[in-house]
């Protein structure tokens, strides 16, 4: 196939509509009522239609069909011998290794007299001429050897092991009750409002500047989070008209305001490490606005007891 993005569309549309026509035609036809003579027709047809296939849709038509034709013939060859019983496999091999001079399961004589033995190997040389007498291919090492030497072999049943739990090993929940638990303020809340006075002292500042902290990804990312809650509640503007994104604080809108067309936009801002690192080269970035936060131990706040973990 040679891809033509120029084809004539006309054209490509017959192409299309052929090969749609004999899908269906496949389809809904029955494997017991089609002969191989079928659909050595339709593969020709097929075939022809291929030599007009200039673009990458109509080739996905002609692979969806080589896969609808692979399958009906796999039934029709399943349906072989429930249909016609002319041909049984385990018989034909039976016959096979006899031939060749091989042991037959009923310990009758061969085909020249003598009782074959498992130790005699197989005249190979002698199915070989027969089948040269059908066949133009050239004969390989491996023809025909390998189905009929290879035992099945049976899969072995693993043992499972059992898990034995030993008693040293177990430890018992700790029981928390209400009064061992610490009750502090919501820390999300605090620390908006943290950003929120940090801001509003500050005044207006770019948002790099202002969200980064130079020496921590982490505190930077949580930084942005804690704002975009300012965004949302609008009492932060986000102004990108100067060319630099820059933020400041402005007075929460009434409701009134609102009423009367004030409207509300946000956006979903991607800020990954790499990010983080273009903006601190880009604007030379050596020290936050925001205060870098004490980092938080680990340790659960339960009074006078140690991490549930621990």
């Amino acid at each position: 196939m040679s891809y033509d993005p120029e084809q004539d569309p006309e054209q490509r549309r017959r192409v299309r509509r052929d090969y749609r026509d004999l899908a269906k035609e496949t389809e809904n036809v029955n494997p017991a009522e089609y002969s191989a003579v079928d659909m050595s027709r339709r593969l020709l047809r097929a075939n022809d239609l291929f030599g007009q296939v200039k673009g990458t849709q109509e080739a996905t038509l002609d692979s969806a069909f080589l896969v609808m034709a692979s399958n009906m013939s796999a039934l029709k060859a399943r349906s072989m011998k429930t249909t016609a019983g002319a041909f049984d496999v385990e018989d034909f091999i039976e016959k096979l290794i006899s031939f060749m001079g091989g042991n037959k399961a009923t310990g009758e004589p061969t085909e020249e007299g003598v009782e074959a033995d498992d130790t005699v190997p197989l005249k190979w040389d002698k199915i070989g001429r027969k089948a040269l007498a059908k066949s133009r291919r050239v004969p390989v090492m491996d023809f025909m050897l390998g189905p009929l030497s290879v035992e099945q072999k049976k899969r072995a049943q693993s043992k499972r092991t059992r898990l034995e739990k030993r008693t040293e090993d177990l430890r018992q929940p700790q029981e928390i009750t209400e009064e061992d638990i610490q009750r502090s303020e919501n820390e999300t809340t605090k620390n908006v409002a943290n950003i929120q006075r940090i801001l509003d002292a500050h005044g207006p500042a770019n948002l790099f500047k202002f969200i980064i902290n130079p020496d921590d990804f982490a505190q930077s990312v949580e930084n942005l989070f804690y704002l975009s809650f300012l965004i949302r509640d609008g009492c932060c503007s986000l102004d990108v008209e100067s060319g630099e994104p820059i933020i400041s604080g402005v007075e929460k809108p009434t409701q009134k305001e609102y009423d009367d067309g004030l409207t509300r936009r946000q956006f979903v801002f991607e800020f990954d490490r790499e990010t983080w690192q273009r903006a601190k080269d880009l604007y030379g970035i050596t020290e936050c606005i925001v205060p870098a936060r004490h980092k938080d131990s680990g340790v659960t706040k339960i009074t006078g007891k140690k991490g549930w973990y621990g």
